[in-house]
């Protein structure tokens, strides 16, 4: 498999994201960027804090479970522990949400606005320990470009227009 240049896509993603602030625009074209440079992948995207819950946000990929709750699988448990988390085989992982049955690895990145840690994103791959602690290093200097390039706000209502 080929190496993956974060340094580059650093700034590749520094130059999508200049400019532009909204939440929902930032967040579909980073899944989007993310989703084209990786290889091996077959899922990237968000889950972003909705009460007491996870909900589905922009995404690549097949679709996905709409709701995690806090501390469920490996999204809800970066979520609740706030750390990024890199599972080899998501099969062996405790309580491991199938999206889709052919993910094996994964890696979820804590989203954070200051000290408020409001989602995760989640990249999973098709290959059994796709994700290295390079990867993990790298998605989290990728998100940190999105927190920075991001004026946040909720993407989810419960009211009704």
């Amino acid at each position: 498999m080929q190496v993956v240049n974060y340094e580059e896509l650093v700034k590749e993603c520094r130059g999508l994201l200049t400019g532009e602030r909204d939440m929902l625009v930032n967040a579909a074209n980073f899944a989007a960027f993310v989703y084209q440079n990786l290889p091996a992948i077959n899922w990237a995207g968000f889950y972003l804090r909705d009460g007491v819950e996870l909900a589905l946000g922009p995404f690549q990929g097949k679709p996905a479970c709409t709701r995690i709750e806090s501390g469920k699988g490996v999204c809800g448990t970066a979520y609740a522990q706030a750390q990024s988390i890199v599972v080899a085989d998501v099969h062996s992982f405790e309580g491991h949400i199938a999206c889709d049955p052919a993910s094996r690895s994964e890696v979820v990145v804590p989203l954070r606005n200051g000290d408020q840690v409001y989602g995760v994103f989640d990249v999973d791959s098709p290959l059994p320990a796709r994700f290295s602690e390079a990867d993990r290093a790298g998605l989290e200097k990728l998100v940190a470009v999105f927190e920075s390039s991001t004026q946040f706000r909720s993407l989810f209502s419960r009211d009704t227009v």
